[in-house]
């Protein structure tokens, strides 16, 4: 997936209301877009790199839209509006080898009354439908390691609550876990962080909901799905 525009470097100054950030940029201090509403747990320190994109849009409020933090020296892409969009790529490019076997890939699907997953697949030719969930991870307190999630998640555990009830209603399930930070090497849930969350993830891999983990690249002009991360299990 492609930006807009080359992404212009600054300087992170402070985040407010959730959905706005100050940064420095060639001395002059901008407002931009927060597309990430989480606690960005240990991103948000004032003096940190960062890279915006600008809108083209004339529309726009505000023009710009914080993208990447870089923190000693490791690089977190924060946007969870775009990891969907990555996710959406790779499976239409068949770079999600459990998932090639789908042809058919929709986005937004509803699922009973009150719930959307991500995606609903189809083998058409083997009968077999499939609900896709996708989470996006930021959160890195070892190096070379990524967690999830980075507080607790109310929404996550319904998401995982209706993934099992996809299965006993004939679907498959899967929830991916797509980590936007560079050089991670492993990953697992942070279960001192939301013990209930990573109590509901084991009910689910009991019943069968399959959970896969990706890595990303990313650069100032686009970021694509990498490879296949090790998930390890929590002692």
């Amino acid at each position: 997936m492609n930006f807009e525009n080359k992404l212009i470097s600054g300087v992170f100054i402070k985040r407010y209301k959730r959905f706005f950030v100050d940064v420095l940029i060639q001395n002059k201090i901008v407002t931009a877009h927060c597309p990430n509403t989480g606690s960005m747990r240990g991103l948000l320190k004032e003096g940190n790199k960062v890279w915006l994109s600008k809108s083209n849009n004339p529309g726009r409020k505000l023009k710009y839209t914080l993208q990447i933090i870089e923190v000693e020296g490791n690089k977190f892409c924060i946007n969870t509006h775009i990891t969907n969009k990555v996710i959406e790529e790779a499976l239409k490019n068949k770079l999600i080898e459990d998932l090639n076997k789908y042809e058919l890939v929709r986005a937004e699907k509803k699922f009973g009354k009150n719930t959307r997953f991500d995606f609903f697949l189809a083998d058409t030719e083997n009968d077999k439908k499939a609900f896709l969930e996708v989470k996006s991870v930021s959160l890195s307190r070892k190096k070379g390691h990524a967690e999830f999630p980075d507080a607790v998640t109310e929404r996550g555990k319904k998401h995982l609550e209706n993934l099992i009830l996809a299965i006993e209603q004939g679907f498959e399930s899967y929830l991916i876990f797509l980590i936007q930070i560079e050089k991670c090497k492993s990953f697992n849930i942070a279960s001192d962080i939301d013990p209930v969350y990573f109590e509901m993830l084991k009910k689910a891999l009991k019943k069968n909901v399959k959970f896969l983990c990706y890595d990303c690249k990313f650069s100032t002009k686009g970021i694509k799905i990498n490879k296949k991360i090790n998930f390890l299990e929590n002692e």
